[in-house]
């Protein structure tokens, strides 16, 4: 039988020839292959000329000086699209970024944007395909990118896929580009024909999904299980949007932002959601928020009053629930005058933190049982107490101490979120408020609204001290 040093040996240098004859065929000479297999970087020499081809490697001057275009506004351009700085003798610009100066300079000439605008747009770019190029390339994403430890064999496995993906990747995005592009230019003409008016904000729903108790599940979870979670989350959240009509803006770490036309269409979006996760078996619930009125639209994301409302009232709702502002409400009642499929109790003022106070109205699916919620919120009232006698219990420790009694070393810590819960558990903050005592809230959201707040009330009520 064959020696197995032999057989890797000679697999080595079989994929040596093979990747040495591809860099041949992509302009680089028998010295870079040579000192790039000897610093054992044959591999990131692949990726550099497959990924980003070209017969030359000119200077940032060159580039300036071949464009036509001043230095500054090159790099300035560079840097929008998050491209790291260079120095002004680094031969690292190829015949793709020459052409890519050169569209940005036709773009401004035409009129169809001016300097400014192209920037910007630049910036957008960016951060889009800096995302997109980082999961394709995170652990376990693609098989390209698996690797054995040898810089040859490596190089040769990326030369073998990549010959065929990156071609494949360039056609899918332009497509998806395309499909986007399409929806978000009728959006914006439907808008135009519209609101005549000039500079008139549209009107959207904008909504917050907020998972229960990430912050704790992430100090307990190795990489690949939070992982599994955080792609669980995304997944579910995603589906769920858009199979109702919505969108979703962006994910910020255990959050999904999303907005939609309507509040009918975001009451149904938010009440699938906390039913989707509530029926979960890897998630926790989510805490869902809604809120409606004017947004200013810009770079694909959404800003504005309405959406720091959202944001804000996310903060305060109880596991599983889906809060609403007074405005969704009246919004909410209009549209689903006649199908009647939605009900909405009001919950007590509460203050949210830089906005003030406001009237929340708790949302739910018409002839759904309120008892159902309250049977469910039990388990965190009962725990609320728990965390409440291990404080008593903390404070007397310490008054012992100061005694002399026990040693300072006995006394456990004064930290919820530790792992001596149970799995079901969460921290302080994600508890309803009890008879007996406070709750704590997360810091700059707002005060926690309690099952207790959500027996109906009458408009004029107000809230209690």
């Amino acid at each position: 039988m064959p020696d197995d040093d032999d057989t890797s040996g000679r697999a080595r240098r079989e994929a040596l020839a093979r990747v040495r004859a591809l860099l041949h065929d992509l302009g680089c000479t028998d010295q870079e292959i040579d000192r790039a297999a000897e610093d054992d970087v044959l591999d990131l020499l692949v990726v550099d000329r497959m990924v980003v081809p070209s017969g030359r490697r000119i200077t940032q001057a060159q580039v300036a000086e071949t464009t036509d275009i001043p230095i500054e506004t090159a790099r300035r351009f560079w840097r929008a699209l998050g491209f790291l700085d260079v120095g002004e003798d680094d031969p690292v610009f190829t015949d793709m970024d020459i052409e890519a100066v050169r569209l940005f300079q036709s773009m401004v000439a035409v009129g169809l944007v001016d300097t400014e605008t192209a920037v910007q747009m630049a910036r957008v770019i960016g951060s889009s395909m800096a995302r997109i190029a980082e999961a394709e390339a995170g652990p376990g994403s693609t098989p390209i990118l698996m690797t054995s430890g040898d810089s040859i064999l490596d190089a040769d496995e990326f030369a073998r896929q990549a010959g065929t993906s990156l071609p494949a990747m360039a056609r899918l995005l332009e497509y998806v580009w395309r499909r986007h592009l399409q929806a978000a230019t009728r959006r914006s003409m439907l808008h135009r024909s519209r609101n005549r008016s000039p500079g008139m904000s549209p009107v959207m729903a904008v909504g917050f999904a907020d998972m229960v108790g990430f912050t704790m599940l992430s100090q307990h979870l190795g990489d690949e299980e939070l992982a599994a979670v955080v792609a669980r989350f995304e997944a579910l959240a995603h589906d769920t949007v858009v199979a109702l009509g919505g969108r979703v803006v962006k994910m910020i770490g255990d959050e999904v932002m999303f907005v939609v036309p309507t509040a009918t269409g975001a009451a149904s979006i938010g009440l699938s959601l906390a039913e989707a996760y509530a029926g979960d078996e890897l998630l926790s619930d989510v805490r869902v928020a809604l809120a409606i009125g004017p947004v200013l639209v810009q770079d694909g994301d959404f800003y504005g009053p309405v959406v720091n409302l959202a944001s804000r009232l996310v903060g305060v709702a109880n596991p599983g629930t889906v809060l609403a502002s007074d405005e969704f409400r009246v919004a909410l009642e209009d549209e689903d005058r006649e199908s009647g499929a939605f009900d909405m109790r009001a919950l007590r003022t509460r203050n949210l933190k830089d906005i003030g106070r406001i009237q929340a109205w708790k949302l739910s699916r018409a002839g759904s049982e309120p008892g159902a919620d309250r049977r469910r919120n039990m388990r965190w009232e009962r725990l609320e107490g728990v965390l409440r006698e291990l404080d008593e219990l903390r404070d007397r420790g310490e008054k012992a101490v100061g005694r002399g009694v026990l040693p300072a070393d006995v006394l456990p810590a004064r930290d919820h979120s530790a792992g001596d819960l149970s799995a079901g558990d969460l921290p302080a903050r994600d508890l309803p408020a009890g008879d007996g005592g406070s709750v704590a809230v997360e810091a700059g959201r707002g005060d926690s609204l309690g099952a207790e707040l959500e027996a109906p009330l009458e408009r004029g009520q107000g809230s209690t001290p």
